[in-house]
């Protein structure tokens, strides 16, 4: 390539994208950063979007953007907006661009390639699936969809799916002042969790004034209606809460190799089956910490430190500073994630039983009630824990927490406890904090883990 600097060409400007532009920006700063983003929008915090519909973030979708073009401008990276990578040609290394304000499609060269393109909500195929009137939750372009409809005066909202962007959206748009029915085919809304703990959720919800309907299979699509195996729901609006896949399109035709789910699958280094070419987010896989598989999770705390470890990796290699052993590595995921519906906080992290028995472990689960601060303070809230570890060797699997405020961020202490490799017995005898308006004298995740000793 005749060019004086080499360049890192960047699929996708949300999280992983600018997370590897901003560190090779900064690690190797004569090379050239080209970052190609389709919509208008650069990091921001689609985790935010149920909460700005709702009206919790005053401001409009502008509010959850964490970094702006123009400010990555200001920091030498080339953000194109409104351009669309259509192709890639990894031999040739270029990508081909639509610049949809020319309407005009060029190539693009590239030393190194970072394939951040994200994940697309699960859109499920049925009849009518393409109506307008049916909406993703995904990228700030589609909050700004949801909220105009919202504003025009659409009342009755379906939401097809019952995982956690579906859930937080139903809350949101009961704020709103609209009616909200979530559909779900499952016993329980958020299937992650243990169908006890999702009755509890979907009460919570109905208590909150949201019509949950387990059981029942959406069937299609009419306008101003949602087909069910129970019967027609009317909607101004329908929001799909069914999941994310991955897009991983581009890379599937361009010969890289993908993995579970048909998510690019990297190594953890975030590099793909193509030497260049690096992979982080959403569309990427992940190694799961307790059975070692691949997986594919789709966390906005994952974007952030894998693309970080794509961007070092990448820097070093435009630097030609690349050698055997020095790179960076990510570490293995949990799938810890927290959330709260209505006044019920809700944390989770490993495996549950029922996967534990899935990857083949011998697996034992005990389940203890507790309060989220000294049972005598004021402030007070039931809070249940629910912790799964091996039979035999005590090594803790997993935990699942369901309570009022201040429940649902012990799942944190699980989490560590699952990269560090702890046994049950070893989380019994943390060194926790306590003080009445935090816990008990005894915490209850250490309460249910010296429960689990026994059972193991």
């Amino acid at each position: 390539m005749s060019r004086a600097a080499r360049r890192l060409v960047v699929i996708g400007a949300d999280a992983a994208g600018m997370t590897a532009a901003g560190r090779v920006r900064g690690a190797a700063p004569d090379a050239e950063v080209v970052v190609l983003e389709m919509g208008r929008f650069t990091s921001y915090s689609a985790c935010g979007i149920p909460y700005a519909v709702g009206g919790l973030v005053a401001g409009g979708v502008e509010r959850l953007v964490a970094r702006s073009p123009e400010e990555h401008r200001q920091r030498g990276v080339d953000v194109r907006l409104h351009h669309e990578a259509t192709a890639i040609d990894t031999a040739a290394g270029t990508v081909e661009v639509l610049d949809q304000h020319a309407g005009q499609t060029y190539q693009l060269g590239y030393d190194q390639l970072m394939v951040a393109t994200g994940g697309a909500p699960i859109r499920p195929s049925l009849p009518g699936i393409d109506l307008p009137f049916i909406q993703g939750v995904q990228t700030l372009g589609d909050a700004e969809r949801l909220l105009a409809l919202a504003d025009q005066g659409c009342r009755r909202v379906v939401i097809v799916g019952g995982g956690y962007i579906g859930l937080e959206m139903a809350e949101a748009f009961i704020e709103r002042g609209c009616s909200a029915t979530i559909v779900d085919r499952g016993a329980q809304p958020l299937g992650l969790l243990d169908e006890d703990f999702g009755a509890r959720i979907a009460a919570a919800l109905r208590q909150r004034g949201i019509d949950v309907r387990t059981e029942t299979t959406v069937e299609g699509f009419a306008p101003d209606r949602v087909l069910t195996d129970g019967g027609a729901l009317a909607a101004d609006l329908v929001v799909l809460g069914i999941g994310v896949r991955p897009r991983s399109e581009l890379a599937r035709a361009a010969g890289i190799e993908l993995g579970v789910h048909d998510a690019i699958r990297v190594d953890d280094r975030q590099a793909t089956s193509v030497d260049g070419v690096w992979s982080a987010g959403d569309c990427a896989t992940a190694v799961h910490v307790v059975t070692g598989a691949q997986v594919h999770i789709a966390l906005g705390t994952y974007a952030n430190k894998h693309g970080r470890v794509a961007g070092l990796n990448i820097a070093r290699r435009l630097a030609d500073a690349a050698g055997a052993g020095d790179d960076v590595r990510s570490v293995p995921v949990a799938g810890t994630a927290v959330t709260k519906l209505c006044q019920l906080e809700i944390g989770l992290t490993g495996l549950r039983q029922a996967t534990a028995i899935d990857a083949g472990l011998d697996a034992v689960t005990v389940t203890i009630e507790a309060t989220t601060q000294a049972g005598y303070m004021p402030g007070a809230r039931p809070m249940t824990v629910r912790m799964t570890a091996e039979r035999g060797t005590g090594r803790l699997l997993g935990a699942q927490i369901l309570g009022g405020p201040g429940a649902a961020k012990r799942i944190d202490v699980v989490a560590t406890a699952l990269a560090a490799g702890m046994t049950v017995a070893d989380v019994a005898e943390l060194d926790l904090g306590y003080a009445p308006p935090f816990s008990g004298v005894w915490d209850p995740v250490a309460v249910a883990a010296r429960e689990a000793t026994k059972e193991v």
